[in-house]
């Protein structure tokens, strides 16, 4: 009895080295986590995107897996997993804390939720132009918020462009005071809601899903994004009236999961981040030419787009939202002012 006993002990204990053993291999691709310490072996990766396969940021995530197989001789495989196909943006943050994603690119929006410093780039008007957001992300304060990420769980390899945010409504809308009493969608975000409401209309936090349908029905009356979400979502088949406020320049993030980070050699790290951070400018041109293509079928498409002629209206009104949260962001709001 005893010896049947230590037999089947040493099988569950045979087993188990086995299935270990297996986590470290290239074939290893359940979680998505198969990096290896041993930089010879083979690895394969995984990375979530939310947006189509042929938009900017997409193709910009395409581009950096692209140059690590290229400068790993193949040896470190990325494949990238778009239009949301490991979950929405906020699941997917929390996947890749917990290692069982490898990358994901997500707005720093919602990564506000995850670390508090991304909450930074929500506030209206700190950005007076694409020149000077870059100007500031190419700063030594933004490349510390990537590295701070990883008392998050995440690890910041570069900045994505999404260009400018603006309000897109059922009625016209040309002043500030228009949209009073708009029921307006807008990520989850407590600065968000505090922008809308700063603005006279309500704030109504709902998943991205669910916009086109809620601009159909009018259970809200607008909503606000960049060109490209404006049309690639289809909500300029709702609502056809956009107003280019520009309210915010809110960058999209590349992060890696510190969990699948820190099983890679020094050797690959340091590959991996080059490859991020060559991948940038691709992913910038990118947007560019997709940002005209998609103002342009805008205008074909009938809606109609109002540029705004005196930007201190907009500043003045939400004013009070950067008083509020200045304390919280004084630091990066200065290196984002001496940028300017």
């Amino acid at each position: 009895m005893v010896g049947k006993k230590v037999l089947t002990l040493g099988l569950c204990l045979a087993m188990a080295a086995s299935i270990l053993g297996g986590c470290g291999s290239s074939s290893s691709s359940n979680s998505g986590s198969a990096a290896a310490e041993n930089s010879g072996k083979k690895i394969n990766l995984r990375l979530a995107e939310s947006q189509p396969s042929d938009y900017p940021t997409t193709l910009g995530d395409k581009k950096f897996a692209e140059l690590v197989k290229q400068k790993s001789n193949g040896r470190i495989n990325i494949k990238v997993y778009d239009s949301s196909q490991l979950g929405e943006e906020k699941a997917v943050i929390e996947q890749v804390q917990l290692g069982s994603i490898d990358f994901c690119r997500v707005s720093s929006s919602p990564l506000a939720e995850f670390n508090k410093a991304f909450g930074v780039f929500s506030l209206p008007y700190i950005f007076d132009s694409n020149e000077h957001m870059w100007k500031f992300l190419k700063g030594d304060a933004a490349k510390k918020m990537l590295t701070d990420l990883q008392s998050s769980k995440l690890m910041g390899l570069c900045y994505y462009d999404s260009g400018a945010r603006s309000f897109y409504t059922k009625n016209p809308v040309k002043v500030p005071a228009d949209l009073q009493g708009m029921k307006i969608r807008v990520q989850e975000n407590k600065i968000n809601m505090d922008l809308i409401a700063a603005l006279g209309a309500s704030a109504t936090p709902m998943p991205y899903g669910e916009v086109f349908s809620s601009l159909q029905t009018g259970v809200i009356d607008g909503a606000e994004n960049n060109a490209p979400s404006y049309l690639t979502a289809n909500h300029y088949q709702a609502v056809k009236n956009y107003i280019l406020d520009a309210h915010q320049r809110v960058p999209e993030v590349v992060m890696a999961s510190k969990a699948s980070w820190d099983k890679l050699s020094p050797e690959d790290q340091k590959l991996l981040q080059e490859c991020a951070q060559e991948s940038v400018q691709y992913q910038v041109d990118q947007w560019a030419a997709y940002d005209k293509q998609a103002m342009d079928k805008l205008k074909e498409s009938g809606v109609s787009i109002t540029e705004v002629s005196d930007v201190k209206a907009w500043q003045e009104a939400v004013k009070p939202v950067i008083e509020k949260y200045r304390a919280d962001y004084q630091e990066v709001l200065d290196a984002i002012a001496a940028a300017r």
